[in-house]
């Protein structure tokens, strides 16, 4: 029986000016899957998240989510899909309650229904008592749990995660993991884009690597070890591509601070 796909990617190419961006990616998402989306910076990561997302327009290829290509089917889809990125602009004069109430009913969630929910999510992270005090008065970490919140107040079928544990306490990272692994046992996809290789080792199923705009590995973790001659998953990311210099570049970066 084959698995459902939730995102389906045909010759995708992207520009900016003279730069080419992403040059040819072929990809197919199933459901269910936690896909760590890795690379180097400018490798075409944030590009290829920001088409799908439908913020991104002017790519040559097909894009297609629940079967729909997003080029002609701009809005509907975005009713099941989450988004937390790396740097938010959230409205910050605004108190969690006021923020969060106001992306649940722009899903069309009852006002009532939405804010019993968020404040039931705040207190899982710890956060209740702060609900109704402005979110520009939070620490990173808090906002962080706010953004993980307003992302998934709608229950998408897909989220995209771009450093997600960003500012969080250790207690809140393992309850994020523990909420990934559950929802993709529910049939979620989560598309998971970080540079703490360590955690996209951990909690991803298949892991999808670029360079240069290309997919140059694309398996789970073991499939990719077997093909490699290192072992974690950062040593892996280091060969495929090509960046072997780290250690003689820390060394020079150190005797350079130790002058006088």
């Amino acid at each position: 029986m084959e698995r459902e796909i939730t995102v389906e990617i045909k010759d995708l190419y992207m520009s900016y000016g003279d730069k080419d961006v992403l040059k040819g990616i072929n990809l197919e998402v199933h459901k269910g899957e936690i896909i760590g989306y890795i690379g180097t910076n400018g490798a075409g990561k944030s590009t290829t998240i920001k088409i799908m997302l439908g913020i991104v327009e002017g790519y040559t290829g097909v894009v297609k989510v629940f079967g729909q290509d997003i080029s002609k089917d701009k809005l509907e889809y975005k009713r099941r899909i989450g988004y937390v990125p790396e740097i938010a602009e959230i409205y910050d004069n605004l108190t969690a309650r006021e923020y969060l109430t106001f992306i649940g009913e722009l899903y069309g969630i009852n006002y009532e229904v939405v804010d019993s929910k968020a404040k039931r999510l705040m207190r899982i992270f710890g956060i209740s008592e702060s609900y109704d005090e402005r979110i520009n008065s939070y620490s990173k970490g808090m906002k962080q749990k706010v953004l993980i919140i307003s992302s998934l107040l709608h229950n998408p079928d897909i989220l995209f995660l771009d450093e997600p544990l960003s500012g969080l306490d250790a207690n809140s990272v393992m309850i994020v993991k523990e909420i990934l692994a559950t929802l993709s046992k529910q049939g979620k996809t989560i598309f998971y884009s970080s540079h703490i290789m360590d955690v996209v080792e951990k909690i991803s199923n298949r892991i999808v690597l670029l360079n240069h705009g290309q997919v140059v590995a694309d398996g789970s973790f073991n499939e990719l070890k077997k093909s490699s001659k290192e072992g974690t998953l950062e040593q892996i990311f280091n060969q495929i591509t090509g960046f072997d210099e780290y250690e003689n570049l820390a060394k020079e970066f150190v005797s350079i601070v130790e002058e006088v």
